[in-house]
C-alpha cells in the first residue's frame, strides 16, 4: 500500500495546490458561484492516453466530457432503463445548452479491437455486450480494407457511428438542422499528438 508520499494522486493533488491553485483561485470561485457554462460536449473514450481537457488544453467548466469504453453513443432509446451516455447527453444538451458535441475516438483503441477480435473473457459481464453495439459496422469495415488500413478505418467507423446514432435523438437532430447544435468527429493519434477532424467529403484529414 502506498503512502501520502509516494502515492501518485496526492502528489499530483499536492502539486495542482501549490502550483495550479493560487493563479486559478478566482476562476473555481467564479465556477463555483455562477455554476458551469461549457461550450462543448465531448464523447470520447475512457483510454488514460487521450485525455480531452489536455488535448484541447481547456479550462475548467469549458467542456463537459463523457468517456466510456470506445466512445460510443448508443441510439436514442427512452425505454426506462439505465443509459449514463444518454443521461449525460440529455443534460448537456438540455441543461447546459451545449453548442457542440464532438466525438473523439483514438489509435490503438482496445475497445474497437475488440469490436474486431473479440473481447477476452474476462470482459464478459459488462465490456462485451457494450461494444456489441459496435462489433457489425467494425467488422463490415474490417473485411473492406487493406490489411494495413484496419486499426485506423474501424476506430474511424465508431466516431461515424456514434455521430450517426447522435442524430437518433430528436432533440439533438432537431439542434443540429436548425443550427443551434454543430456535431464534430474526429480521431486522435497518441504517438504523434495529432487530431484528424472528419470533414464534409466524410475523410478523416489532419487539424492543422
Amino acid at each position: 500500500m502506498s503512502t501520502d508520499s509516494t502515492d501518485p494522486l496526492i502528489s499530483g493533488y499536492r502539486r495542482f495546490r501549490a502550483d495550479h491553485w493560487p493563479a486559478a483561485k478566482a476562476e473555481y470561485e467564479a465556477l463555483a458561484a455562477d455554476g458551469q457554462t461549457p461550450h462543448t460536449l465531448i464523447v470520447a473514450c475512457s483510454d488514460s492516453r487521450a485525455d480531452p481537457a489536455l488535448i484541447f488544453d481547456a479550462a475548467p467548466g469549458q467542456l463537459f466530457v463523457v468517456r466510456n469504453v470506445a466512445n460510443l453513443v448508443p441510439p436514442y432509446a427512452p425505454d426506462g432503463q439505465l443509459h449514463g451516455v444518454s443521461a449525460a447527453l440529455e443534460f448537456g444538451v438540455k441543461v447546459l445548452q451545449v453548442s457542440r458535441i464532438v466525438v473523439m475516438g483514438h489509435a490503438h483503441c482496445g475497445g474497437v479491437a475488440a469490436m474486431r477480435d473479440g473481447a477476452p473473457e474476462i470482459v464478459r459481464d459488462f465490456v462485451e455486450p457494450w461494444i456489441a453495439q459496435g462489433t457489425p459496422v467494425v467488422r463490415r469495415v474490417a473485411e473492406s480494407v487493406a490489411p494495413d488500413q484496419v486499426e485506423a478505418a474501424t476506430e474511424e467507423a465508431v466516431v461515424r457511428l456514434s455521430l450517426d446514432n447522435l442524430r437518433t435523438f430528436p432533440w439533438i437532430a432537431e439542434r443540429e438542422a436548425d443550427g443551434r447544435l454543430e456535431l464534430t468527429g474526429l480521431h486522435f493519434g497518441i504517438a504523434e499528438g495529432m487530431l484528424r477532424r472528419l470533414t464534409a467529403a466524410a475523410r478523416f484529414e489532419p487539424l492543422g
